[in-house]
């Protein structure tokens, strides 16, 4: 009898590792673990876990994501964000496992007004786009099969994001300034889970062995199209039927501790082009998010 592939989600209440855990079980038996019982800043459980658990496949959604925070916390980022990741893949080596791993556009400094492709230089400007890159490489180094996908502004109907801030304030507050020269993709984390398991689902075969010749590297995978933040928030106020008003403003009028990249656009032609897949518009997946929010 056939032992039943076994996939170890960390990050399990973040806001893609719950979507995870509904979107990888028809792939496996799913072992999701929160911060509580995996963390990440912790080596050495890191690896006890992992060799306990005895994962075919490893996908890690757990991370350091306070971009401001980690300016003054950066030995803890770089734990999270650089450090573990290269555990991870260490062990999915060990146990010859497949490492998926998330990763963001802030790895990339944001000039110009082109999408970035995979292999453009990184050149990140904040310590949490540094820890992320850290931990980019860490897994490349490490030999193991995986698959790397950066993604950006991601939002849903549970956690801590942009959506969910935006909904409240916009309750609370008559007038919002709102930063217009930052332009990406607002990303769903539905999607972003869904597209993960079709993923795995071309390149794990069925007797619990990954495909030799699958193109491992790193992919991104963001929804369709591009905004600004400020155009990302009348998006919701128009969904949302608030009467806030939102008023554009420049990068340089909201001071934050950590630096933005300007353009955070990403091209998914090499997922597309690889695995047939593509993320719906960020409007469509803005409009089901709340739809589904409020049913």
């Amino acid at each position: 009898m056939m032992a039943a592939r076994r996939i170890l989600l960390t990050g399990r209440s973040g806001q893609v590792g719950w979507e995870l855990q509904r979107t990888l079980s028809c792939l496996g038996e799913v072992v999701a673990l929160d911060s509580g019982a995996m963390n990440l800043a912790d080596a050495d459980a890191v690896r006890r876990i992992v060799g306990e658990v005895a994962p075919n496949i490893i996908v890690n959604a757990a991370a350091y994501t306070a971009v401001d925070k980690a300016e003054r916390e950066p030995e803890l980022a770089r734990a999270v964000n650089a450090v573990a990741p290269g555990i991870l893949a260490e062990e999915a080596e060990r146990l010859d496992a497949l490492l998926v791993h998330y990763s963001t556009d802030y790895v990339f400094n944001g000039s110009g007004d082109r999408p970035w492709r995979e292999d453009d230089s990184c050149d990140p400007l904040n310590v949490y786009g540094v820890t992320k890159l850290a931990g980019e490489r860490a897994i490349q180094a490490s030999g193991c099969r995986h698959l790397i996908f950066r993604t950006s502004w991601v939002y849903g109907a549970r956690g801590s994001n942009f959506l969910l801030t935006m909904r409240r304030l916009m309750r609370e507050r008559p007038e919002l300034k709102i930063v217009s020269d930052q332009v990406g993709a607002p990303t769903w984390c539905r999607d972003l889970a869904e597209a993960t398991a079709l993923v795995l689902s071309q390149v794990a075969a069925p007797a619990n062995r990954l495909d030799e010749g699958a193109p491992w590297g790193v992919y991104h995978m963001t929804n369709a199209g591009e905004t600004s933040w400020h155009g990302f928030a009348e998006a919701i106020q128009t969904l949302d039927e608030t009467g806030a008003r939102l008023l554009s403003i420049p990068s340089g009028d909201y001071p934050t501790p950590a630096r933005r990249p300007l353009n955070s656009r990403l091209d998914n032609d090499k997922l597309k082009q690889t695995f047939g897949i593509g993320l719906q518009d960020w409007r469509t997946a803005l409009a089901l998010c709340l739809e589904a929010d409020n049913t």
